[in-house]
């Protein structure tokens, strides 16, 4: 793997390390728990299909506008915009992608919380201390979101303290390969046991009579969200990448390990719904719709690793958090670096100073959902349902039609010497000109107008 040459900024130490870092922002809880529970609730294998589709022709291509524009101006969302444009508006936008990294990250560390609160669960309930698993399961309970809350953002902080390639890079290449083979172990064991079959047919087996205006909604949001798109995340990583790399290859290995990791995860959830369905567990709600969402990662799966019993529920039970916990983290570190790099960036604060001041006014936020946690479906739908697709309109608009794709087909142009002999040339900047921007339109409209529905 090719060394990167190192500037005061800091660079990603190799490919495969920018890759899975990348990759680890886009999987995180958004493929692990997001991508199962929103595919349960809108049509299972239909719902991978368009999924797949939508990442392909909308995902991809906003992608590598992201790192183009990030390489280019070596900048936070922010700072890049400043370079490239006077433009008041798209500074604004930069402050959006940056604003939207901020919020969305202080709710998620309440989620994330979680996923240690029901490690511990699983433990206690094997101990026998009822009194302690319940007590720790309680989602409602204020004092406990805070300090789950308050433990993982502080393990947040302490990966961005390291920097870019001593605490990021470092941190991805020890999470990333242990998250994978963890998924793995967990789908074999879960294959072989009873009504896994079922799930694992609703998965692989699409009805296409399922695609629905709201599943390809549901679609849509779900491949922003997951490949961490409009938030500023990947002009922020794509900042810190070597001229010598080829941006469009990265960009594919990094979307090709998103879908990936979410086609392992629904291989896993899937087969699990209905494995807990066949241990008696009641799996679908009063209107006939598969349990999906927090009622099923927090409530139907707990439960059935206490109805498998004995060390192996305590071994799938624990181990199935402990993943989550994992990819949890892998976003977390992208969601802090956006306004960490920002602060450094524009304001020229030390690291150590940016990550905390920033990590700390992010718990700040946090601590206070962490006692209504009816906030968290608001937070989502303005800062994730709405404002990434819309971070993402906003950069194709600009890459195309004010920074002009003949620059960025100039930076491209670097670690991509024949791109302008290649194919991915022409369509790349037909998609980013003409077909993301309408789809992403489209799909923000439709979004907004359902308010009104």
């Amino acid at each position: 793997m090719a060394t990167i040459e190192h500037t005061p900024r800091g660079n990603w130490n190799t490919k495969l390390g920018f890759i899975l870092a990348a990759a680890g922002s886009a999987v995180g809880l958004g493929n692990i728990w997001r991508f199962p529970t929103v595919m349960a609730d809108n049509g299972g294998a239909a719902f991978l299909f368009i999924y797949a589709l939508l990442v392909l022709i909308i995902g991809y291509p906003v992608m590598v506008a992201e790192m183009s524009i990030g390489r280019r101006t070596e900048k936070n969302p922010v700072g890049a915009f400043k370079a490239l444009t006077k433009n008041k508006l798209f500074i604004v936008a930069g402050f959006w992608c940056v604003l939207c990294g901020i919020v969305i990250l202080s709710y998620y560390v309440i989620i994330a919380g979680w996923t240690i609160s029901y490690f511990f669960e699983q433990i206690f309930h094997y101990a026998g201390w009822q009194e302690w698993a319940g007590w720790v399961a309680d989602t409602d309970n204020g004092w406990l979101n805070a300090g789950v809350a308050i433990l993982f953002m502080g393990r947040t902080i302490s990966v961005i303290l390291g920097g870019v390639s001593d605490g990021i890079e470092r941190a991805v290449k020890l999470l990333m390969p242990l998250l994978v083979v963890i998924i793995v172990v967990l789908i074999v064991y879960v294959l072989f046991q009873p009504g896994a079959g079922v799930g694992l047919k609703e998965y692989l087996v699409p009805d296409f009579s399922a695609i629905t205006p709201d599943l390809l909604l549901a679609a849509m949001g779900q491949a922003f969200f997951s490949l961490s798109l409009g938030m500023g995340a990947l002009i922020t990583y794509g900042s810190y990448l070597s001229k010598r790399e080829n941006i469009p290859e990265a960009a594919g290995y990094v979307t090709g390990f998103d879908v990936g990791i979410a086609f392992l995860a629904g291989l896993l959830v899937m087969p699990t719904i209905y494995m807990a369905q066949a241990q008696g567990l009641v799996i679908f709600d009063e209107d006939g719709n598969l349990v999906a969402g927090a009622a099923l990662i927090f409530q139907v799966l707990p439960e059935l690793f206490h109805e498998m019993g004995g060390l192996i529920g305590l071994f799938f039970g624990a181990t199935f958090f402990f993943l989550l916990s994992i990819a949890a983290l892998t976003s977390s570190i992208s969601l802090l670096e956006v306004p960490t790099s920002y602060a450094i960036d524009e304001h020229g604060i030390r690291r150590k100073s940016a990550a905390l001041i920033i990590g700390g006014i992010i718990t700040l936020i946090s601590l206070v959902i962490a006692f209504d946690t009816s906030l968290i479906d608001t937070l989502d739908f303005i800062f994730s349902d709405v404002g990434l697709p819309l971070g993402g309109f906003v950069i194709c608009i600009f890459l195309a039609y004010f920074w002009k794709t003949e620059n960025a087909r100039l930076e491209l142009r670097e670690g991509f010497a024949d791109i302008d002999s290649h194919w991915f040339w022409p369509v790349w900047k037909i998609f980013i000109q003409y077909i993301c921007p309408i789809l992403i339109g489209l799909i923000l409209v439709t979004t907004i107008w359902g308010i009104f529905r």
